[in-house]
């Protein structure tokens, strides 16, 4: 490692580290503290402030033009199926079949459903308040604070699984299109790791985790309009529709050219903006029927959608500049060099950096979208499968949720929980999830 590679490494470090105490200390929003950051790596790293301020506005430019619309609707499809009760009536529908021993199980299965168009926040505004209305309504003796907890965290599982390792949710999707990584492959391979930690980091490890951990009641619930609930068949089609979208165009590539002429149009279909949208235009008569030319309803669903949808956007675009800063002053070529040495597996590296940057900016989207875009050089350098790059990255990014993470506070206030039993049930399952994760990454990869 040369002397301009330590300055490098700790230009980016010390970038990292005044977004952490902006953002902690100061308390400052995401957006600013990741800004601010950006700008101390290219002035350290000896970048001109000309060239540093064009690669953030690049970098921001990037990732908003090609993720504000995923994430405008899938927030919009997230409000419709919170607003008109069509995700609660899933999850009750797979408690009830499930039966007591088997709700924990329904819990997480559940949630991988539900979550797989929803936003991680959308989802447990859904899920949490009806899983520990379903804890409650357990036989006498089984409704205490761990009977609740072995259902709820089961459900946390399966949504921040979703999340970090199955597009089209954002990071995941970001991650493809910044490693050039096939949409199929990924979504395919991410269900197949993505499952099997699920199980262990949910139900399996509730057991060790719940007890002992006291409750009080939550702070949040979730909102609702007056509307009839959809049948459970409306509302899976709602959920299950934009994934079945990207699948099916994904599919079409492995038919023979003379079959695959007839579904061409499923080439732009599958598009995840398109999917969307066409999901987002199907879940409107699907759940609130003829009530969808209401006014209140419209204004419901978008205020829903879109009030989060700033501060999202928000530090999404500046973990892209932050991305684009550290690319521009040479980092990817550094990384690419460690690796191509032989010191580390490409993916163990992705993984370890996904990690760092998690612990630093408290953001599972910030640290995949800023890992793939460094991480970019090193797939076209060392051979490594693009799509179990982006899987490896998901799950670095999940480690270890704490206090600079939005969704640890969103975590406590709706499980009920203290801070220590918040650090033990919530961020210990996101460290396992991360660990695991990665090892079935790496041992699939060997194999596939």
């Amino acid at each position: 490692m040369t002397a301009e590679d330590v300055r490098l490494l700790l230009s980016a470090l010390a970038g990292i580290a005044l977004s952490i105490a902006l953002i902690i200390r100061g308390r400052l929003h995401p957006f600013v503290g990741l800004l601010c950051g950006a700008f101390t790596v290219g002035l350290l790293a000896g970048l001109p402030m000309a060239e540093t301020a064009k690669a953030v506005e690049k970098g921001a430019g990037a990732i908003l033009g090609g993720t504000g619309l995923v994430v405008a609707l899938g927030l919009g499809l997230g409000a419709m199926l919170q607003l008109s009760d069509g995700a609660s009536g899933l999850a009750r529908a797979a408690l009830r079949l499930s039966g007591i021993r088997g709700a924990p199980w329904a819990s997480l299965f559940t949630a991988i459903v539900i979550g797989l168009p929803l936003f991680f926040e959308t989802g447990l505004v859904l899920l949490l308040p009806i899983v520990a209305s379903a804890a409650a309504a357990l036989p006498k003796g089984q409704d205490d604070d761990t009977a609740k907890l072995r259902l709820m965290l089961p459900a946390l599982s399966g949504l921040s699984v979703v999340h970090a390792l199955v597009p089209p949710h954002p990071g995941p999707l970001l991650a493809v299109n910044a490693l050039g990584a096939n949409l199929g492959l990924t979504l395919f391979y991410g269900l197949i790791v993505g499952i099997p930690t699920a199980i262990i980091a949910g139900p399996v490890l509730a057991r060790f985790t719940a007890p002992g951990v006291k409750l009080s009641a939550p702070l949040l619930e979730p909102v609702k309009v007056d509307v009839a609930t959809p049948s459970v068949a409306r509302a899976l089609t709602a959920v299950l529709l934009p994934v079945v979208l990207i699948a099916a165009g994904q599919a079409v590539a492995l038919l023979p050219p003379a079959v695959a002429a007839h579904f061409h149009w499923l080439d732009w279909v599958s598009d995840p903006v398109v999917a969307l949208l066409v999901a987002v235009l199907a879940a409107l008569p699907l759940l609130f029927g003829r009530r969808i030319t209401d006014r209140s309803i419209q204004n419901a669903i978008w205020t829903e959608a879109m009030t989060p949808a700033g501060g999202i956007l928000l530090a999404i675009g500046a973990g892209g500049a932050l991305k684009q800063v550290l690319v521009t002053a040479g980092l990817s070529d550094m990384l690419v060099r460690l690796a191509d040495g032989g010191a580390i597996s490409p993916l163990l590296l992705a993984w370890g950096v996904s990690v760092c940057i998690r612990l630093a900016t408290g953001s599972a989207t910030v640290a995949t979208i800023t890992t793939a875009g460094v991480m970019e050089g090193l797939v076209a350098a060392s051979g490594v499968q693009p799509e179990w790059m982006v899987l490896a990255i998901g799950a670095g990014s999940l480690f270890f949720s704490h206090v600079n993470d939005p969704g640890f506070w969103l975590v406590k206030s709706y499980l009920g929980t203290d801070m220590p039993g918040t650090f033990r049930t919530w961020s210990i399952m996101e460290t396992v999830v991360a660990v695991v994760g990665l090892l079935l990454v790496l041992a699939a990869s060997s194999i596939l």
